[in-house]
């Protein structure tokens, strides 16, 4: 695991070159402490920063072919690099090393953008082909690894970061106000956008070619939800069958490395399967799992974790998160996710990779994705639950049912048929929007929005533009893979993988490894049936029919419990830190532009009184909270690094102008 950082174009002098490129690597050095390398030429320098995890004594970067043509930075790993060796060594390829950059590199030069369909892995990476002077940039099926750029006049700026591309000489740093509407809408920007403007991500499944100025996107990989006709046709038994085999390849491949692999346990049934795979493919004892506790036991899921523990036998880590490490580790979350947040939540999973680093592990395995994949939501039930309300409108009975399915939201509890009405009715009978499952979830949190100054679009706008573009894509799916699709496709790249994954474990220096985001797991669950998925109101079923002999009944058949955080509680505390009165201030709020003062201020005395508040409101406290966070880091406060910050990269390779 690494981190790359490139510029293309001549900035002026070899020594120049190499001294902004340091400085880029510099800012993302925790995704890499191990060790850094350049390679500079007068069009393209570019250099990583690395972890080293496979063939520690010889995968150093920028690595370059036998023929010196070729040169590439690489963020990830490549999972099944041994069997592409050996289909390489089968063509006459030549390999000095036995790391998996060489693979990749080799692969890309003998089969060009067609290797990424030969790659099972997690993956950002730069080749740079120094006859043709064309840089070629790629990044995974679903976006686990991140990978951002920018023009600056005719400069192409890329990295793993953008903290990165804000050390290239001249590149502007300013909140983009359309991506915070995105944000404040749909919990994430949709890619490519990110919160800055002018800088975008690569979208997940896409590759760029850069050559004479010009770039040009392609997208090489796609969820597809077969028809009815094509769907997968045997039982639920041979079904969990084949899952499982899948699975227990996916986890093999994921325990290469030569360094130890943990694994997270959570107490739910994902983290619970992916533990007992892992376990029964290394020897007992040596398995280390990590979990994280909450002071409040509203959010503490210690008792399933332990069952976990007890069954498969660990070495088990666990730490605690109060709502005093919420308030002080928030300002140190929100730079490493770059993005605004709504919920505190990636905290906690920053706090579980600082306990991972502090045992001496490097890589853990977690179970993200089975929720995508399998059904597992709260929102597919919800879906459920009013699309057969909506066939009854009037039904008093009907909409009761949706008060069961969050029992951890207070205000729901107290709310009666009238309320529960009122809360969930937004569009109940759009049941043709192919959004229909999102139409809620994103009303209530587009009315952040209003708090903003310049609230451009209106939320029709906002999301009839999504609709428009997925309605070609979506028309003909079932409404679960509808809701799916929009859930992996939006908020488990643009939010889930990157605010609480790769950017959590990455500020700590651990890779993230994702058996259930392996491509042939989604693209075996993508032909599964709906209702081996969501049955009625059962969510998960194949995998809890798979697994339900081997594991506790009370992990397998709890109820869903989302993996949440204090709000908005830990920072209206008396004597809370002072960072957080000045960030909502009046005086914040007119420096940074965002949030009108009085819209703030009204949020506040109603969170302060302690009743009437809902958790949307909740969450754009979070957001403003978060939002100046960003603006007062990267936009008013973002200094040059210091001489003693700045780390010396070893050069790799030099071509001469």
């Amino acid at each position: 695991m690494c981190g790359i950082a490139g510029f293309f174009g001549n900035i002026g002098e070899e020594k120049y070159r190499h001294s902004v490129l340091n400085r880029m690597l510099s800012r993302i050095r925790h995704r890499g402490p191990d060790e850094s390398g350049v390679f500079l030429s007068p069009e393209l320098s570019m250099g990583s920063v690395r972890l080293s995890i496979i063939d520690l004594t010889s995968g150093q970067q920028p690595l370059c072919d036998d023929s010196g043509r070729y040169w590439i930075a690489f963020n990830g790993e490549i999972f099944n690099y041994r069997e592409l060796r050996t289909e390489l060594e089968q063509m006459g390829c030549r390999f000095r090393t036995h790391s998996d950059t060489e693979v990749l590199l080799l692969a890309f030069r003998e089969f060009g953008a067609e290797c990424l369909n030969k790659l099972n892995g997690q993956f950002a990476f730069a080749v740079w082909d120094t006859l043709e002077k064309r840089l070629f940039l790629a990044r995974d099926r679903v976006g686990i690894r991140p990978l951002f750029y920018t023009f600056r006049g005719e400069h192409l700026v890329f990295g793993s970061e953008i903290k990165a591309l804000f050390e290239f000489p001249g590149v502007q740093r300013r909140l983009d106000e359309y991506s915070l509407q995105q944000v404040f809408t749909f919990w994430t920007t949709l890619s490519p956008r990110t919160a800055f403007e002018n800088v975008h991500e690569l979208p997940p499944a896409h590759y760029m070619i850069f050559e004479n100025g010009h770039a040009g996107l392609k997208k090489y990989w796609a969820p597809s939800f077969p028809s009815d006709d094509n769907r997968f046709k045997g039982n639920i038994n041979e079904a969990g069958e084949e899952l499982e085999y899948l699975l227990n390849e996916s986890v093999a491949l994921r325990l290469r490395a030569d360094v130890p692999v943990g694994a997270y346990l959570s107490g739910g049934l994902d983290s619970s399967v992916i533990a007992l795979l892992i376990r029964n493919q290394v020897p007992e004892g040596l398995l280390e799992t990590f979990s994280i506790g909450f002071s409040d036991a509203e959010y503490d899921e210690g008792t399933y974790q332990n069952k976990m523990v007890e069954l498969l036998k660990t070495r088990h880590h666990r730490a605690y998160c109060s709502q005093d490490d919420i308030v002080d580790g928030i300002p140190e979350t929100v730079w490493h996710a770059e993005m605004p947040l709504l919920r505190t939540a990636p905290l906690p999973m920053k706090q579980l990779s600082g306990l991972v680093q502090k045992n001496n592990i490097k890589v853990v395995m977690t179970g993200e994705g089975a929720d995508e994949m399998l059904g597992g939501y709260n929102i597919f039930k919800e879906m459920v639950i009013r699309r057969f309300w909506a066939r009854n409108p009037d039904s008093v009975i009907r909409p009761l049912l949706l008060g069961r399915l969050y029992p951890y939201l207070p205000q729901l509890k107290k709310m009666g048929p009238n309320a529960l009405k009122m809360f969930f009715g937004f569009r109940l009978q759009d049941t043709d929007s192919v959004l229909y499952s999102h139409l809620l979830r994103w009303n209530n949190t587009s009315k952040i929005r209003k708090m903003m100054r310049n609230n451009s679009a209106s939320n029709q706008q906002m999301i009839g533009h999504l609709e428009q573009m997925l309605t070609p894509i979506l028309g003909r799916q079932s409404d679960l893979s509808k809701a799916q699709f929009i859930e992996s496709e939006i908020f488990m790249s643009g939010y889930l993988l990157s605010s609480q994954g790769d950017r959590m474990a990455m500020s700590n220096s651990v890779e993230g490894r994702y058996p259930f985001l392996d491509h042939r797991v989604m693209e075996f669950c993508h032909l599964l049936p709906d209702d081996f998925k969501l049955r009625g109101l059962k969510e998960k079923v194949l995998l809890k029919h798979q697994f339900k002999k081997r594991l506790p009944d009370d992990v397998v058949n709890r109820a869903k419990q989302a993996y949440r955080a204090p709000l908005a509680a830990p920072f209206l505390r008396s004597g809370t830190s002072g960072y957080v009165s000045e960030l909502i201030s009046s005086g914040t709020c007119k420096d940074a532009g965002i949030f009108e003062e009085k819209a703030v201020e009204m949020l506040l005395t109603r969170l302060r009184n302690g009743n009437n508040y809902s958790e949307v409101d909740q969450m754009a406290f979070v957001a403003v909270l978060s939002t100046h966070l960003l603006w007062k880091q990267f936009v008013d406060e973002f200094n040059p690094l210091p001489p003693g910050e700045i780390r010396e990269a070893e050069v790799r390779g030099v071509i001469k102008g």
